[in-house]
C-alpha cells in the first residue's frame, strides 16, 4: 500500500530522533534537483528507476517525491509492483514542502536566498 504523506508529517518523522528515518528518493531530473531539494535525499529520475531498482531496499520505509506528487506516486505503483512496501509518496512534492514546511521555518520578510530561489523556480512551473 502507498501512503500519501503530507509535508508536515514528513517533517516531524524526520524531527523524531525515536524513529528510523525513510530513505528519501527524488524522482524528478538532475537539473529539477540542482534547484531545490530536500536534504540527503537520493536522485534516481523516474526514467531511470527500472534499472536501478535493485539500489533500493525494500527493508527500509521510503518516501518518494517529486516537484507535485504524481511522477513519485507513479514510481511508487511501480515499485509496489515490485514487492515493495514500505512506501510513502510525498503529498504535493517538493512544492508542498516548500508552501508548508519551508514556509513555517521562515516567516519574517527576510527569508533565506535558497527558499526564495526555490519558491520562486517552483512557482514558474
Amino acid at each position: 500500500m502507498i501512503e500519501q504523506l503530507p509535508a508536515t508529517a514528513l517533517r516531524d518523522w524526520l524531527d523524531d530522533t525515536q524513529r528510523a528515518a525513510p530513505l528519501i528518493v527524488d524522482v524528478r531530473e538532475p537539473a529539477e534537483h540542482a534547484i531545490c531539494a530536500l536534504a540527503d535525499a537520493l536522485l534516481i529520475p523516474m526514467q531511470q528507476i527500472p534499472a536501478r531498482v535493485k539500489e533500493l531496499p525494500q527493508d527500509r520505509d521510503i518516501v518518494l517525491y517529486c516537484h507535485h506528487g504524481m511522477r513519485s506516486y507513479q514510481v511508487a505503483e511501480f515499485l509496489a509492483s515490485a514487492g515493495f512496501e514500505r512506501l510513502f509518496n510525498l503529498d504535493g512534492g517538493i512544492a508542498a514542502w516548500a508552501e508548508e514546511v519551508r514556509s513555517e521555518e521562515h516567516t519574517s520578510e527576510l527569508q533565506s536566498p535558497m527558499y526564495l530561489v526555490c519558491r520562486l523556480l517552483l512557482e514558474k512551473k
